[in-house]
């Protein structure tokens, strides 16, 4: 992440009063610490989650010959180890995300508390807290990103499907078969379809935590999302934070980062990120994403297309429409 200080801003669009927000260094306080320890564990593992889902290849090619020679077993058992390999990664992968759900609500939950009377109080006083949230939308959006761009995993996972059903009508053994029951590959099958699986998940979450906790009001949680996309607007388009990144890592966390809270915001609130009364500034947020090299933020500029659930609302104002559809 690189940088030293960010600027967070109030929610008030026309009066953004600053602070300062430690993304690199903040640890964490007594009172954050429980939460903090089980959160750090679930990050630990995120890095090699990403690192397995960049090198995950496909059996595409074994698919292809075992498809073409029906009647070669041997082709067929070379296909079908590739798949049964595989698919125990993109159940490891799918697990990863349940593990992400529960993080997330463990964050959620003081940071969104009545303890501190607004958000940029929390966001300022749990600032270890903060940052892991930022590293789980940060995780979010660069796991889709990858998961988009390769169509290997939804193919695996079909012939996987098939080829077990074909066993079991055929009642044929089906080694691999118990690691992953027709349940799981249910819902398995059910979060790949999705174009950005862990966004949606994170979405799901959201909305599940603000419905089970009736007594917090709902916009304690969106005024901790549109706060938090606020302090990476203004870190990004203002160049005497900018300077403070000691990296370009630091520019692409931002922008993922703001871009995940942005669609939360537009999942959870109930007029939407883009509605005349949404507290994030819409128009400076795309702005920002426009100032950056084209093809470092199209995948974020289309999830804000694809994946937010209010864009095509009558009441989205008509420019920021035109501006996320510029090509």
């Amino acid at each position: 992440m690189g940088n030293l200080l960010k600027v967070l801003t109030c929610t008030d669009l026309e009066q953004e009063p600053n602070f300062f927000l430690d993304f690199e260094n903040a640890q964490p306080t007594d009172a954050e610490r429980e939460v903090w320890e089980q959160v750090d564990l679930v990050l630990k593992d995120a890095r090699g989650v990403l690192d397995e889902l960049q090198a995950y290849k496909g059996a595409g090619q074994e698919i292809r010959e075992a498809i073409q020679n029906p009647s070669d077993e041997a082709l067929q058992e070379a296909a079908w180890a590739a798949v049964v390999h595989l698919v125990g990664k993109l159940k490891k992968f799918y697990q990863f995300s349940q593990r992400l759900e529960a993080a997330l609500h463990s964050l959620l939950g003081p940071l969104t508390s009545e303890t501190y009377d607004d958000p940029t109080q929390h966001l300022e006083r749990e600032q270890a807290l903060a940052k892991q949230f930022a590293e789980i939308l940060h995780f979010t959006l660069r796991f889709d990103e990858l998961k988009m761009t390769n169509p290997a995993i939804q193919n695996d996972f079909s012939y996987y499907r098939r080829t077990l059903s074909r066993m079991r009508i055929n009642n044929t053994p089906a080694e691999g078969e118990n690691e992953v029951n027709n349940e799981m590959a249910n819902r398995i099958s059910l979060f790949y379809a999705d174009a950005t699986p862990m966004l949606k998940t994170l979405s799901d979450s959201t909305t599940k935590f603000v419905s089970e906790n009736k007594n917090l009001p709902i916009e304690n949680t969106t005024d901790c999302l549109s706060t938090m996309a606020s302090v990476c607007k203004v870190m990004l388009e203002t160049p005497e934070y900018r300077s403070r990144f000691t990296s370009e890592e630091t520019v692409s966390f931002c922008l993922r980062v703001m871009v995940g809270v942005i669609i939360l915001y537009d999942y959870v609130h109930p007029v939407g990120a883009f509605s005349k009364s949404s507290k994030i500034d819409m128009k400076g947020c795309i702005k920002v994403l426009r100032d950056q090299p084209p093809n470092s933020v199209e995948g974020l500029l289309n999830a804000l297309r694809y994946t937010t659930k209010h864009l095509n609302d009558e009441s989205t104002n008509k420019t920021i429409k035109s501006m996320l559809q510029q090509q």
